[in-house]
């Protein structure tokens, strides 16, 4: 049996200024969004793109270093939002089964609740992804307190 449909789902969307290479200091900003989005009654906040480790990472992101320092850190968020206060959505860089994706994490209830990978990777002008990212496969949605979302990254 599905949960049921929640009546109300308020999303809060954080347009912040990650800086890049600096997960402490970008963690820390979405740590304040999530805190007046619960002070606002957000049951979710959304994050951009890559917003952990800043946008455009370019090559650092291929750094192991760095890749765990965003998977520290995502765990982290995950962990404290077991504290009943909104949920968070944000993009991370993301290694799984030696592969190195772009990311869009659910945290929730203090655990990664889902992740949905970047399917389409642009290769044009500034964009240089193809090269860095593999392409994730086709996402489905997420179910977030009975009500389904489509994670576009």
């Amino acid at each position: 049996m599905s949960p049921r449909p929640a009546d109300r789902l308020a999303i809060a969307v954080a347009q912040l200024n990650p800086v890049v290479g600096d997960i402490a200091g970008n963690a820390e900003k979405a740590r304040r969004a999530r805190a007046q989005a619960g002070g606002e009654g957000a049951d979710l906040v959304a994050l951009s793109e890559l917003f952990l480790c800043g946008y455009p990472p370019e090559d650092l992101v291929l750094k192991p270093a760095l890749q765990a320092a965003c998977r520290t850190a995502i765990e982290d968020l995950a962990r404290e939002t077991a504290d009943g206060g909104p949920a968070i959505l944000m993009g991370t860089p993301w290694v799984e089964e030696g592969k190195l994706y772009n990311g869009y994490c659910l945290l929730d209830q203090g655990i990664i609740a889902a992740v949905r990978l970047k399917v389409n990777l642009p290769n044009y002008g500034v964009f240089d992804e193809r090269r860095i990212f593999a392409p994730g496969p086709p996402p489905g949605p997420v179910s977030f307190r009975g009500v389904r979302l489509g994670l576009p990254i």
